[in-house]
């Protein structure tokens, strides 16, 4: 048992899939098996339950990947310490956000953190903010841009960042400016199918007493714009969706003084900001 077999025996784990892990770590499909049946035969049990079709965890695997999960997080704290015993903070920082906070928050953050830590090399991944801090709580990045919301992981700290405010928007066809203007009997609304914009908005309606008429629900806050914009209905997205959009001329901005903001903030697992890398990166 080795350090770069727990890592993709961690990753496979998250990932249910041969194929997904293998290219993410950069090793064959055959390498990464024979990687697998080594970690079987020293622990004397199957870890995964595999057919044509499926990749299962085993009970004895959920009890590996507790053990692959502290031993790496240990071995990346050592590790750092290590490096950091030497003149500069050395090594790999991964992180995750959403493709619009890659363009809003993200360049501001790196920027101080690269000038300060050249030899650091940062991977950025980005995808449905709604993943952030699973992605986090799974060890699979180190810190990554996330939406605080009622139920955040007491496990994770969270560094904000600042408020988004959320808009109505509405397709340049339908005139619509003002909040007054909309007859919701009238106009079909695009709603977020997860996320945080889920509940903030689906809160909002019923405060305001209305029961929209639903055309679809859809996953990002980046297609809600584009079916708007089509004028399938209207839609409430994050201000800072629309700043960085391509399509944004294409809609009207409505202000709604009373809905609830984004927070939004860097966040990491609070027994792991100690890490050089990731402490390095909060006090940026």
């Amino acid at each position: 048992m080795d350090i770069r077999s727990l890592e993709l025996f961690q990753h496979l784990a998250s990932s249910l899939s041969f194929n997904k892990t293998a290219e993410a770590l950069f090793v064959s499909p055959s390498t990464l098996s024979r990687a697998i049946q080594r970690l079987e035969e020293d622990c004397g049990t199957t870890l995964f339950v595999r057919n044509n079709r499926s990749v299962k965890l085993t009970a004895a695997g959920a009890k590996l990947l507790r053990f692959t999960q502290q031993t790496l997080s240990e071995w990346k704290k050592v590790k750092w310490e290590l490096q950091e015993d030497h003149a500069q903070i050395q090594g790999e920082l991964s992180l995750y956000c959403s493709v619009t906070a890659s363009q809003s928050h993200m360049p501001r953050l790196l920027d101080s953190f690269r000038h300060q830590y050249p030899q650091v090399e940062i991977k950025l991944s980005t995808g449905d903010p709604a993943l952030s801090v699973s992605k986090v709580m799974q060890q699979e990045v180190d810190a990554a841009i996330a939406i605080h919301t009622p139920d955040f992981p007491l496990e994770l700290n969270f560094l904000p960042l600042g408020e988004i405010p959320l808009l109505l928007i509405a397709s340049k066809d339908t005139q619509l400016t003002r909040l007054n203007q909309v007859d919701w009997r009238e106009h079909s609304v695009v709603l977020p199918e997860s996320g945080p914009s889920k509940r903030i908005v689906h809160h909002w309606f019923a405060e305001q007493g209305i029961r929209p008429r639903v055309y679809a629900t859809v996953a990002g806050n980046e297609a809600i714009v584009s079916m708007v914009a089509l004028g399938c209905g209207l839609g409430i997205v994050p201000e800072v969706v629309l700043d960085n959009s391509t399509i944004s001329q294409r809609v009207n901005r409505i202000r709604l003084d009373d809905i609830e903001p984004y927070e939004i903030g860097l966040c990491c697992i609070a027994k792991r900001q100690s890490e050089a890398a990731i402490h390095a990166l909060f006090n940026c």
